[in-house]
This record gives C-alpha cells, sequence and structure tokens, in this order.
C-alpha cells in the first residue's frame, strides 16, 4: 500500500430510507470521490488529498430494481399488482437484472475508491461475496458461490439451490456504489412477482427461513456488526 492508499471506511447507518434517496446520497458520495481523484490527477505538486471510502447500510420500503443490463420481462406484476402490494418498481444503473428489497433486508452498498484496495472489479465482487460467506459461517450456513452468477447461495448443484444474497454494482473511475441485499427476515413471497436476477432454476432464502425463527431487532443488528467486522477482515480496512 502506498502512502496515498486510505482503507479507512466512514461508516453511517441510514435506517429505512426509499430507495431513490438512497440512490441520490450514493451518486454524490460517489462524484466527490471522482471529483477529488480528478484533482489529485491534475496536481503539479507532490501533495495529494486522500480519497475516501464509505460503508453505507440501509433498509428498503418494497422496491423492484431493475439494472441496466436487465430484462424487463423478468417483472411478472403489472402496475395494478404493485400498487397492491405497496411496491415500486425503479430502473437503475447497477449491473444484473432485477431483484426485490423490502422489510427485514440488510442492505449494504459500500462506496469504495479501488485504488485504495486494488482496481480489479472481478476480485471486488469475489471479495464482496466472501463477507457475505463469513457472516453466513457464523450462523452455521454454508454460503456458495455459483459459477457465473454473482451472489451468495445455499446448496449450490442440488435441485434446490437457492440465494441469500444479491449483488449489483456500478463502477466509473474505479468508484463503486450499490453492493449487496443480505435477506435476513425478509417476505420472500415478494419474489413471487419477479424472476429474480433473471435465474429461473433457483430460488431464494432468508436468514429466518434457513434458521427457522424470526430475528429481533437486537439480532439483526448483530448480523450488521458480523458484517461490518468481515468486511473490515477481507478489505484489510478500518471502520470510523
Amino acid at each position: 500500500m502506498t502512502d496515498t492508499q486510505n482503507r479507512t471506511l466512514h461508516f453511517r447507518e441510514l435506517g429505512l430510507m426509499d430507495y431513490l434517496p438512497a440512490f441520490e446520497y450514493q451518486e454524490k458520495l460517489m462524484k466527490e470521490i471522482i471529483e477529488l481523484k480528478l484533482k489529485n490527477r491534475d496536481r503539479t505538486d507532490e501533495i495529494y488529498e486522500e480519497t475516501p471510502n464509505y460503508l453505507l447500510f440501509v433498509e428498503h420500503p418494497h422496491v423492484y430494481t431493475l439494472g441496466k443490463s436487465g430484462h424487463e420481462e423478468n417483472m411478472l406484476a403489472n402496475s395494478e399488482k404493485l400498487k397492491e402490494i405497496n411496491a415500486t418498481f425503479v430502473h437503475t444503473n447497477r449491473g444484473g437484472d432485477i431483484t426485490y428489497h423490502g422489510f427485514g433486508q440488510m442492505v449494504g452498498y459500500p462506496i469504495l475508491d479501488l485504488d485504495n484496495f486494488k482496481s480489479d472489479i472481478h476480485l471486488y465482487m469475489r471479495n464482496l461475496e466472501e463477507v457475505i460467506i463469513r457472516v453466513l459461517a457464523d450462523y452455521g450456513l454454508k454460503g456458495e458461490r455459483s459459477e457465473g452468477e454473482t451472489g451468495v447461495w445455499l446448496d449450490i448443484g442440488k435441485p434446490y439451490a437457492r440465494k441469500i444474497c444479491a449483488m449489483g454494482v456500478k463502477t466509473s473511475k474505479w468508484v463503486t456504489m450499490h453492493g449487496f441485499a443480505l435477506n435476513v427476515n425478509t417476505d420472500l413471497r415478494y419474489f413471487e412477482y419477479i424472476i429474480a436476477c433473471g435465474i429461473k432454476d433457483k430460488g431464494v432464502t432468508s436468514l429466518q427461513r434457513e434458521l427457522e425463527r424470526e430475528f429481533s431487532d437486537e439480532e439483526m443488528a448483530e448480523v450488521k456488526e458480523r458484517i461490518k467486522k468481515h468486511f473490515c477482515a477481507v478489505f484489510e480496512a478500518s471502520l470510523v
């Protein structure tokens, strides 16, 4: 690591927030980091300002988001059904197809300058998966990767393979936004209205379903602490 790299993470708990305000906040942070990188690049002296990194936690009300490479036909509910189930539908600029965010789901948005870590998107995605795999191991579950399919799964290679954590990111100038969505107390019935991530032959699950118990507020807080701990370990970062 050079003396211009910064692996400090500024942690921010956003609480319950609609998708679009959270999206706009991510974009604001990303823009600020990119502007600082460009300023550093154009400097004629030897002084550089460290680019910051952020880790945001948030919970969204019912929303379906479609990535820029997604297919709208994977949204199975029409506008009347969306209104009936009190959900919204948003096109977004992350990679990946369609997914669901809702109450009881732990959403993490790392806004990182990968030049502070390693400028490798493939490695970044595998590291995000590793964070969640380690969290699941804390609860006695074996999280796995599925070749060619981003995210974390259970029982890959079996007829009842199921996704427990979806992932999708966007990068610009090696700065990331978007991230991961871990199903904890998530109402899985909402996945019935989409072909989740465009994958037809695998299901979805949650910590609640796998462990056969609902997580209390205190236990949800514990999940967040475990994510923070493993994130710092995997990314060799410190949290403030």
